[in-house]
C-alpha cells in the first residue's frame, strides 16, 4: 500500500516476483509512468462483479404505445387515459398515437386537439416529450414520466401490501365470541323477556 518513489523497471519487476504480485502500469501517460504492484487476476474478477451489480440496478424503461380514433367516445378515451396513467406511473413512456381514415386526414386539428387535451388529462404525472406530429395516416405524440422507472418500483415495493405490511391484531384480550341469539340481543329485550 506504500508508495516506493521512482524505481527502475528491473527492480519494480525483482519486487513484484519476491512478493508475487504482478506489476501493472495504471497510468502510462505520466512522467513517470506510475505503476502498482497487485494480484491482476483479482484486480479483473472484481471490476466485472461491480460491473455486473451495476448492470443489474440498471433499469430500463420502455415505449408503450396506446393507439386510438379521431371519433372515439368518452368511456372508451377515459379507459385510454387510465391505461396512459397506470403505464406512467409505472415509469414507461407512452407513445398516443391517432389514426385517420378517409375524410379524418382533411382534419388534423382536430387530432391535435384530441391529443393536448389527453397531455393535460396527465399533466399531473407526465410531460410531453414530442409535440403531435403528423406521421403518414396517423398522428403522434410521445409522453414522458415525471419520475424514472427506479424510482416507480421503489415506490410500488413500498406500497405492496403482502404480509410485511399488515398489522397484527392481538387477540389475547379478545372477549370470547358466542353463536347464541341471547347474547346480540339489547339489555332493555333481555329485561322485557325474563320479566314475562
Amino acid at each position: 500500500g506504500e508508495q516506493v518513489g521512482i524505481v527502475r523497471v528491473e527492480d519494480a519487476l525483482r519486487l513484484a516476483r519476491e512478493s508475487d504480485l504482478d506489476l501493472v502500469e495504471v497510468a502510462p501517460n505520466a512522467k513517470p509512468p506510475v505503476c502498482k504492484l497487485m494480484d491482476f487476476g483479482k484486480y479483473k474478477y472484481e471490476a466485472a462483479v461491480k460491473a455486473r451489480e451495476s448492470r443489474k440496478k440498471q433499469v430500463n424503461s420502455a415505449l408503450k404505445e396506446i393507439r386510438f380514433r379521431l371519433k372515439i367516445d368518452t368511456h372508451d378515451y377515459e379507459t385510454k387515459v387510465g391505461h396512459a396513467r397506470r403505464f406512467l406511473n409505472g415509469g414507461d413512456k407512452v407513445k398516443a398515437m391517432i389514426q385517420f381514415r378517409g375524410r379524418e386526414q382533411q382534419r388534423p386539428e382536430m387530432g391535435v386537439r384530441l391529443l393536448e387535451r389527453m397531455a393535460a388529462d396527465l399533466a399531473e404525472v407526465s410531460t410531453i416529450e414530442s409535440n403531435p406530429r403528423v406521421d403518414g395516416r396517423n398522428m403522434v405524440m410521445v409522453l414522458a414520466p415525471l419520475r424514472g422507472k427506479a424510482e416507480a418500483r421503489r415506490d410500488s415495493n413500498k406500497n405492496s401490501g403482502g404480509r410485511k405490511g399488515r398489522e397484527r391484531v392481538d387477540t389475547t384480550t379478545a372477549t370470547p365470541v358466542s353463536n347464541s341469539l341471547a347474547d346480540a340481543m339489547p339489555e332493555e329485550l333481555k329485561a322485557q323477556a325474563s320479566a314475562e
